[in-house]
This record gives structure tokens, C-alpha cells and sequence, in this order.
């Protein structure tokens, strides 16, 4: 029986320790911690127009799809539209993929300001592109107004209709990435290996999509830990 007893602990211990984490929007992880706003310690890199490099279908002109005004990047796509290469059997998308400063180690940061009007739903609205097994060790999705971890946990819960502030900070060699919105920490999750990742933002349907799905996106920056 203590063999069996301690191979159940065992068991419950790794789950605990590859199952993100997520904290209520009263009480983040970060007051729980007591630490401090998202960006410490971070250096923002020099991003050009070049870093920018926008996905969008593949038998339609950018303009079609997205539109950039006053420093507001706005990102549409239609649930019947094409995938964003002839080639390609994924999900109709307008997403812009950050070049230029793919990485494989460190600790990197990914921050803008988002916006999703309601009525946009099944979408992913960032990523974290390269993984071991899968093709993204992040993906964050918009169900019904609320922001969730792919399809699963809650991460905040009224994200419609207004601008805020995302965070999301991949540590490497420490294998997990952390979730802010408004500078509030509400999700922990582990990595999933890969040896290059990138960041991505904008709309890449799901399941159960919207008919249409939008997202618009100011002050993006990409920051590294020296």
C-alpha cells in the first residue's frame, strides 16, 4: 500500500507541474508573488516595418483583409476565406508573424495592445509558433468574450469591446510562459520543446468560428532579458 500511495502522489505532482495555471482577475499570480509589472528587466528590441510580415488568403490583396491607420493594425478574416498559402490545408487566417528575431533560448517578451469587437468567436488572437510535437507551444483564443489557453481554461473573461494590455513571456530554458492582461499575471503554463519559436497576433479561425473574426493591435513590441 505505501508503494501504491506514493505512486499516485507522483502521479498528481507531474500533472500538477505540466498543467497551466490559471488565477482569478481579483487576485492575479502576480500579487500573489508580489512581483512586479511585466516588462522588468526586459529590453525592447528595434522593430521596422520589415518585422511585420503579414498572413493573409492567399487569393486576396492585403487591403482586402487588413488595414493599418493612426498606428491601429486592424486584422479580418472570413470563415469561408482561403487558407494564406495555396498549399496549405489550415484555417483561414489574416496574422502578422514577427521575422527577424526568431529564438531558441533566453527569455523573450511579447507585448501589444489588443481589441476584439463582439461577435468575433473560435479564433486564436496570438501564438507562440514552434513546439516539439505540436506546431505552437501558446495559442490564445477568443470563446463568447472570454480570452482562453487553446480552447481550454479561462484566462480572462470579458476581453469584448475594449483595449487591453497583453503580455506573454516564454522562458526557454525554464520551459513555460507566462500570461498578463493589464499587467495582471493569470496564467502560468509549460512549454512544449521545439528548437525556434516566434511570436504571432491577429485571427486565425478555430473551431466553431464567427463568421467573421476581427482583432486590431497597437504599441506591439517584442522585448529580451539580457
Amino acid at each position: 500500500m505505501p508503494t501504491m500511495a506514493w505512486l499516485v502522489y507522483a502521479c498528481l505532482a507531474v500533472l500538477l507541474a505540466s498543467s497551466p495555471v490559471i488565477a482569478s482577475r481579483g487576485r492575479g499570480l502576480a500579487d500573489v508573488a508580489g512581483g512586479h509589472g511585466p516588462t522588468r528587466g526586459f529590453t525592447a528590441v528595434r522593430l521596422s516595418d520589415s518585422n511585420f510580415v503579414l498572413q493573409h488568403p492567399y487569393n486576396l490583396p492585403s487591403d482586402a483583409r487588413y488595414r493599418s491607420h493612426g498606428g491601429v493594425r486592424q486584422l479580418w478574416v472570413l470563415e469561408s476565406d482561403k487558407p494564406h498559402d495555396p498549399n496549405s490545408h489550415t484555417s483561414p487566417r489574416t496574422e502578422i508573424r514577427i521575422a527577424g528575431y526568431d529564438y531558441s533560448s533566453g527569455v523573450w517578451q511579447f507585448e501589444g495592445y489588443g481589441y476584439v469587437p463582439s461577435g468575433t468567436t473560435g479564433v486564436s488572437i496570438m501564438q507562440v509558433f514552434g513546439a516539439g510535437e505540436t506546431a505552437t507551444t501558446l495559442m490564445l483564443h477568443v470563446y463568447d468574450g472570454a480570452l482562453r489557453y487553446y480552447d481550454k481554461q479561462v484566462v480572462e473573461d470579458n476581453i469584448y469591446d475594449r483595449w487591453f494590455r497583453l503580455n506573454v513571456v516564454h522562458d526557454v530554458g525554464a520551459g513555460k510562459l507566462t500570461v498578463f492582461v493589464d499587467g495582471v499575471e493569470l496564467l502560468r503554463a509549460p512549454g512544449r520543446g521545439g528548437g525556434k519559436h516566434y511570436f504571432k497576433f491577429g485571427v486565425y479561425a478555430q473551431r466553431h468560428a464567427s463568421s467573421c473574426m476581427e482583432t486590431r493591435w497597437k504599441d506591439v513590441k517584442i522585448l529580451r532579458k539580457e
